[in-house]
């Protein structure tokens, strides 16, 4: 691997860690606020799975560098505007329905997404997306469920869930957009093409939301950005937190 193409693949990599933390981040900020403890323990498991990824991601960002830095230096010390997740990924954990909408939006297209990782010709993304698409099939089975349940429960239940639908839905047309790196990426079969991801997640997902009586968005208004290092407010406000101790203390380790 040459020099201009370690770096491509180093890029790449550290944007689906950055993926990896910022939802695991959110998902984690449900752990002791959950509805119930069954719930809370879910939660915390599916954060760490997220936490988990990134880690790896991230590690083998650092061996890419081979520049002295490690895994919590990309997770740590880098600002918002060095983060290139994509920006459903940041918004705010909102409520119960909020998270679980987002999380089968998010599930769908880990799973596709991962199954093309997996052919990687980069043996090191095709392991992870081979480790990580087990934890996804269990994510995407919990979210299911719980949108069935809101969709198909109370008159309450259902509006949040809608609501949440609606809200979310703009941002999702950013989960098929290929930049340079991305198209790079996946015409050396390192990466993955996304847009050819789009039917298949369309599909998946429509089916759901019928099954659940929600009604899917028009698709109007749409968002993008992250992996331009363009994000909302909410990512810097959720980075302060999340880097507060590390910045604090710079070096140390458990």
């Amino acid at each position: 691997m040459n020099d201009e193409t370690k770096q491509a693949v180093l890029n790449f990599t550290v944007r689906l860690g950055d993926d990896a933390v910022v939802m695991g981040h959110r998902v984690a900020e449900w752990c002791r606020n959950a509805p119930f403890l069954e719930e809370d323990l879910a939660l915390s498991n599916v954060a760490l799975d997220f936490i988990g990824r990134a880690r790896m991601f991230y590690g083998y960002a650092a061996e890419l560098a081979n520049d002295g830095r490690k895994e919590d230096d990309f997770a740590y010390m880098r600002d918002h505007r060095e983060y290139q997740n994509l920006l459903i990924m940041e918004l705010p954990r909102g409520d119960f329905a909020y998270t679980m909408v987002r999380q089968l939006l998010v599930d769908v297209f880990n799973l596709y997404y991962l199954e093309q990782l997996m052919k990687s010709t980069d043996e090191m993304l095709a392991a992870i997306a081979a480790k990580s698409i087990k934890e996804t099939r269990y994510h995407l089975r919990r979210s299911q469920e719980w949108v069935l349940r809101l969709g198909l429960g109370t008159e309450e239940s259902k509006s949040r869930a809608q609501k949440a639908l609606d809200d979310i839905w703009g941002f999702t047309h950013e989960l098929f957009d290929l930049d340079e790196l991305e198209q790079q990426m996946a015409g050396a079969g390192i990466g993955v093409d996304n847009g050819s991801l789009k039917e298949s997640w369309s599909l998946k997902v429509k089916a759901i939301l019928l099954e659940a009586s929600l009604t899917v968005p028009e698709d109007g208004w749409k968002v993008k950005g992250g992996r331009e290092g363009y994000h909302t407010e909410y990512l810097g406000q959720m980075l302060n937190e999340m880097q507060c101790v590390h910045r604090a203390n710079p070096g140390l380790e458990w």
